[in-house]
């Protein structure tokens, strides 16, 4: 959910937060007591406290709440997501394989069949529910794009996964928890659950209501490539206007389908300054196949604004905006924006396509160089007759062009496209003197994995949270007794 930008929490302080909340239990623990216990099985406690903390924190850094993603961006906040994902599993799967190492050092037969009681008896059956279902969710997550499902069918499973993984996990610590039995740890506990509660109920019940309660209409679809459409969506009366920032996306839900559990991003291509919101839209799977033929008048649930792919977001002496494909659909937000508040800083815009019949709104970028200090270059795969632009990719050559007379330490590059294209380009740019800060993608493909030099940046930084929490985790475990 959106938020002001005065209220958005900047990366240093959600990783801090992050880190709090997940040790909160151990230092709770850490201030009781319990019977003695053997080093391996503070270990393993303190990994099970902490790691049921921050499996149920995965609910927040779905990218919904803008307080903890407004001032990344979802592309940020979603592959934090993955990879603390792994991190939780790994401290989960180790909670109990650390229980059962001093046994099996003492006597290897006496601790197999120690580990073997904790898999099988009634008594942990809901910790092993817990942990098949995180297990289960991970694998899932892994295997997107490789599940003959689709997607909304995917999203399901991860939520029943995720509600069953969480409400498991605190039933087996509630019930079997040497720290959880009574007291804080205990109030802790009933606390988290209370909040997941809450989060749930946002997400799909509050949310739910407001895609009802504030309806929008399609007024207009029109193509504008070849499998490409633009829809005008406006609001009904009575539906009050949000604000939003060029370069943002929403949520987007059609007639009768209009449940959280149903919708998918799509930019703005539209500037604020105009009523409505308009979409540009590729025919690209289930949902978008039919986009083409939806009729105007159709009921439209919009929950938004999401995202930080905003110019306001920066600050620079000039703007370059590359879009690859349906990427345009920001860029042209960015863009439209841009010619509305007639902004004078040099911009130049790349877009790349596979072929030119893939190209949307030309006439308008043509006419947008009439009222900006605009440079364009249109570079499309394959050839075809009469077509006037580049052939071929944007390769250093074609991207050093495009920069010449500006001042790379001075230049934004927002970017949109196919993963390929934002790793190719985004080190491109960075070869050319951009700082690693003045390039910025989002992308809602998260299956891409570490690639560019974005990538394996942040990858560096989250890891670095983790290992963080585990020094920490690992210093606190000394103080429980």
């Amino acid at each position: 959910m959106e938020t002001s930008r005065a209220m958005r929490l900047s990366g240093p302080a959600l990783a801090a937060l992050y880190i709090l909340v997940c040790l909160t239990p151990v230092i709770l623990a850490a201030a009781g007591t319990v019977a003695p216990l053997d080093p391996w099985e503070v270990g393993a406690a303190a990994l099970g406290l902490a790691g049921l903390t921050a499996m149920a924190v995965q609910f927040v850094t779905s990218g919904r709440f803008g307080i903890v993603s407004g001032r990344l961006g979802i592309d940020k906040i979603m592959a934090f997501h993955k990879i603390a994902a792994r991190w939780v599993m790994l401290g989960l799967v180790l909670h109990p394989v650390l229980y059962v190492l001093p046994t099996w050092l003492d006597d290897p037969a006496l601790g197999q069949e120690r580990f073997i009681a904790y898999l099988t008896l009634p008594h942990y059956r809901s910790g092993v529910v817990a942990l098949g279902s995180l297990f289960l969710l991970v694998l899932s997550s892994l295997l997107r794009e490789r599940l003959p499902w689709r997607y909304e069918i995917w999203r399901a499973s991860h939520l029943i996964l995720g509600a069953v993984a969480v409400g498991a996990g605190l039933h087996h610590a509630l019930t079997t928890g040497r720290f959880s039995a009574a007291g804080l740890v205990e109030a802790f506990w009933w606390l988290v659950a209370l909040a997941v509660a809450a989060v749930l109920a946002i997400l799909y019940g509050w949310r739910w209501l407001m895609l009802h309660r504030r309806p929008w209409r399609l007024a207009s679809v029109r193509k504008v490539a070849d499998r490409m459409w633009e829809l005008d969506i406006q609001p009904e009366p009575g539906n009050p206007a949000w604000p939003y920032e060029a370069g943002q996306f929403v949520w987007m839900t059609v007639g009768d389908r209009r449940f959280p559990l149903f919708d998918h991003p799509f930019s703005i291509a539209d500037s604020p300054s105009r009523a409505g919101i308009s979409l540009i839209v590729k025919e690209a799977g289930d949902f978008t196949g039919a986009i083409g033929r939806l009729e105007p008048g159709t009921p439209i649930g919009i929950d938004g604004p999401y995202g930080e792919f905003v110019l306001a977001a920066h600050d620079a002496k000039a703007v370059v905006l590359l879009a690859g494909g349906v990427g345009i659909a920001p860029i042209m937000g960015l863009l439209r924006d841009m010619v509305a508040r007639r902004d004078p800083r040099p911009v130049r815009l790349a877009y790349a396509a596979g072929t030119p019949v893939n190209f949307a709104c030309l006439d308008e970028i043509e006419t947008a160089g009439r009222m900006l200090d605009l440079r364009t270059m249109f570079a499309s795969e394959e050839d075809a007759e009469g077509w006037a632009g580049v052939v071929g990719r944007l390769d250093r050559q074609r991207l050093a062009e495009l920069l010449e007379g500006l001042d790379p330490r001075q230049t934004i590059a927002l970017m949109c496209g196919p993963g390929p294209m934002v790793t190719a380009v985004s080190d491109t740019l960075l070869d050319l003197g951009l700082p690693i800060d003045n390039v910025v993608y989002e992308r809602f493909d998260y299956g891409g994995g570490v690639t560019s030099r974005l990538d394996r940046r942040r990858a560096l930084q989250f890891a670095g949270i983790g290992v963080a929490l585990a020094a920490m985790l690992g210093l606190l475990a000394v103080f429980i007794r």
